[in-house]
């Protein structure tokens, strides 16, 4: 980790990969709106190993393990900072002495309070507004999501880091929650933004930071009318009705292809964009996902939120 930066009275946010991209898509979203930057990394090198290798041109690259990286945001305000720990992927093993030394690094950081955010798959139609639940590590962070009529968890578990980063946090008297946005569940694999906005207009609430939400809610919108019209030739294709048997509907992964000359252009002058103005980051990471080609360029993507 790097040297401890100086911060007042900060807020941690963790995300890692999930269902929807809900809790990642999220955090790119603050990282881009709020001009964040890296202020450390996590090696933790000893818990992931290399899965596979890349191969390009017939030729086999090394492959590399999943990074893990602190972002800051100032607050204009001077209430209190905001860090972003951003995971990669979650370790196979060893969830628990992660989270650990996670939570350490946090309580060096005189980190306050701390949220997760996640996705809940329920029977909802891609049509209606994603509800948002919500669990916490102490009572009076229940009351404030009570207070703000979210669903809240009654019994259960939550699964991955997601969870076990809150329950390390709740053992060291840490106050948190979990945020999980709501999406449907036959659509589990692909990106839900409608949920990640859902999120992230409760914690904005709570944070009182203010957040231009126009590229996210179009994203939002322009998922909801894909969906739609898939539904809506399922339908009629098979004559069910929603939500019917999930593992019927389930829409086939699109083919891998080159990026054309033009995608390519209309790239790098995103990143030249975003290496200017920071906030214009998120079109850029919509474009990518767009193209299906954001795991090749997200050390490229992040790298843009260096001091």
């Amino acid at each position: 980790m790097a040297d401890k930066p100086k911060l007042k009275d900060p807020w941690l946010v963790a995300v890692w990969p999930g269902m929807g991209h809900v809790a990642l898509n999220a955090g790119y979203y603050l990282l881009s709106k709020l001009a964040m930057h890296v202020i450390a990394e996590y090696e933790a090198m000893e818990l992931f190993d290399v899965e596979h290798v890349e191969v390009k041109g017939g030729l086999i690259t090394t492959g590399h393990r999943p990074r893990n990286r602190f972002f800051a945001w100032t607050d204009p305000n001077q209430k209190h900072d905001l860090v972003i720990f951003l995971g990669e992927a979650q370790p196979p093993l060893g969830k628990y002495r992660f989270c650990q030394q996670l939570i350490h690094f946090a309580q060096q950081l005189e980190v306050k309070r701390l949220f997760t955010f996640a996705a809940m798959a329920t029977q909802m139609h891609p049509e209606h507004e994603s509800r948002v639940f919500g669990a916490a590590t102490d009572a009076a962070t229940l009351e404030e999501l009570k207070r703000l009529e979210l669903d809240i968890l009654n019994d259960g578990h939550i699964g991955g880091l997601n969870g076990v980063l809150l329950g390390v946090a709740a053992e060291q008297g840490l106050h948190g929650a979990c945020l999980l946005g709501e999406m449907p569940h036959i659509f589990s694999q692909l990106p839900f933004p409608k949920a990640s906005q859902a999120i992230l207009e409760v914690f904005t609430t709570i944070t009182r930071i203010k957040l231009d939400f126009t590229e996210l809610a179009e994203q939002s919108r322009l998922m909801e009318q894909q969906l739609g019209e898939f539904l809506s030739r399922v339908e009629q294709t098979m004559g069910a009705q929603f939500p019917g048997r999930e593992e019927e509907y389930a829409p086939e992964a699109p083919e891998e292809k080159g990026l054309a000359a033009e995608d390519q252009q209309r790239l790098e002058a995103l990143f030249e964009q975003a290496q200017k103005d920071r906030s214009k980051a998120f079109e850029l990471k919509q474009e990518l996902d767009r193209l299906g080609v954001f795991k090749e360029y997200e050390d490229r993507f992040l790298d843009l939120f260096k001091k």
